[in-house]
């Protein structure tokens, strides 16, 4: 059986359909997979067990200058790799117009279907062309996680019943050796501001957990998080460090490498949760439900704590050491 993916971006989206791939293979364990994403995304895409080829469509960059001669060319070279390949089945996991007609783009095989979203579900973006863009569109309960959308919609799909927790997958490089104190990851950073974290409840909790004997790391994207990862690291002390700016590539290994996250929501706190970290998980909104660790997912060691107008120092801080006793 040959599978093609759809789900081109974003990160936290790429990352709660790799469980998909797993599942594929556990009902079908000849199945070769590729998948359609985004240039940006499609190293993490590789990296996961069971990604047989990966498709970049790099619609982003093109569609702001898609009346030139190069991204003309670059256009005819992506559907003469799309279209090398006869498909049995074509998963447009994202909904949307542009996967949708990506998906329909690809070649299927005689007896071969394209399968995609009939429905909103809450809190997603969908739009309704995308069902009439597909062989065949399924409806999904509208209140469902994000990560058992997609598991539930190959499901149906392709005919297989759901088992177990979602495994992702994502592999990271193996960590050197290290006998010194272990690593906690802050991730401070998001793409809105009205998920941030209090600066000073990081710098508090830096500090509560570096009495402890933990190194804090920092990693940040752009020069306002670079400030403000100087800024916790300064006020925190020797123990806590600001990583250098890395692509998403050596950062997924740099996490990997680590013992910990308490992170924002964000695409990076989404990998942890992929890297099978201990994670603590931020919420100002009440939609961890929608994106954040379940307890039904099958896992202790990663929870979401949500508040309004957000979480407390005291209550991110119990919910780590919950974590921590869930791994010992």
């Amino acid at each position: 059986m040959r599978v093609l993916i759809v789900k081109l971006s974003s990160l936290g989206d790429v990352v709660h359909a790799m469980p998909v791939v797993h599942d594929i293979r556990a009902a079908f364990p000849e199945a070769l997979i590729d998948w359609v994403v985004e240039p940006g995304f499609a190293p993490l895409v590789r990296r996961v067990d069971g990604v047989h080829a990966v498709v970049e469509c790099a619609l982003r960059r093109w569609s702001r200058a898609w009346w030139t001669g190069a991204v003309r060319t670059e256009w005819r070279a992506f559907k003469a790799q799309l279209q090398a390949t006869r498909y049995d089945a074509v998963l447009d996991l994202q909904g949307l117009t542009k996967s949708a007609l990506i998906a329909r783009l690809a070649k299927l095989t005689p007896t071969g279907t394209s399968y995609g979203l009939a429905n909103r579900t809450d809190g997603a973006s969908h739009e309704p062309p995308a069902r009439w863009l597909v062989d065949r569109a399924i409806r999904i309960k509208p209140h469902i996680h994000a990560l058992d959308r997609s598991r539930v919609l190959t499901a149906q799909a392709l005919g297989y019943a759901l088992a177990g927790p979602p495994v992702f997958g994502l592999r990271a490089a193996p960590a050197p050796h290290d006998d010194g104190a272990p690593t906690l990851v802050f991730v401070h950073g998001t793409s809105r501001d009205d998920k941030l974290w209090p600066e000073a409840h990081w710098i508090e909790l830096g500090q509560r957990v570096a009495a402890e004997g933990w190194r804090i790391a920092l990693p940040h994207a752009g020069p306002i998080e670079l400030a403000r990862a100087q800024r916790i690291a300064t006020a925190i002390g020797a123990s806590a460090a600001v990583w250098p700016a890395m692509n998403l590539d050596a950062l997924t290994d740099r996490l990997g490498a680590t013992q910990g996250v308490i992170g924002v929501d964000s695409g990076l706190s989404h990998i942890a949760v992929a890297l099978d970290l201990p994670h603590v998980q931020i919420y100002n909104f009440p939609t961890s439900w929608r994106t954040g660790p379940q307890p039904a997912h099958g896992h202790r060691h990663q929870v979401s704590v949500e508040a309004q107008p957000t979480p407390t120092l005291d209550a991110v801080a119990a919910a780590w050491a919950g974590v921590r006793e869930a791994v010992h």
